[in-house]
């Protein structure tokens, strides 16, 4: 049961959820962050470090597809353990509407 990234962090990404994360399985995307699903031990410390609110326990109804594109991603992109600042736009996309299809970007971020 691990916990997922969903679409409120496309164009914000907060990092603040990395640091806290006792096995460091978040990986960064160009313009939003994942977690591995295999490595999450659903400890649950990391999602009220969002201020997003785009950290969900896989258990909510609806997030399968998050689960898989967090599979997927965590995959691809570089590992990241240390906070960031936030994308410039962030404050500006936080709770914007259908991020997925508008606004999703499958590169990878630069990691560490």
């Amino acid at each position: 049961m691990p916990y997922v990234v969903t679409d409120n962090c496309i164009r914000c990404k907060y990092t603040d959820c990395v640091e806290v994360c006792p096995v460091d399985c978040f990986y960064e995307g160009d313009n939003m962050l994942v977690i591995h699903p295999d490595e999450c031990i659903d400890c649950g410390v990391c999602e009220p470090e969002c201020p997003a609110e785009a950290i969900k326990p896989d258990t909510e109804p609806g997030l399968e597809k998050w689960l898989k594109l967090n599979a997927e991603y965590a995959e691809k992109w570089p590992n990241i353990t240390v906070r960031k600042e936030p994308l410039p736009e962030a404050a500006e996309f936080d709770g914007v509407a259908n991020k997925l299809e508008a606004h999703f970007s499958p590169e990878p971020g630069t990691g560490d």
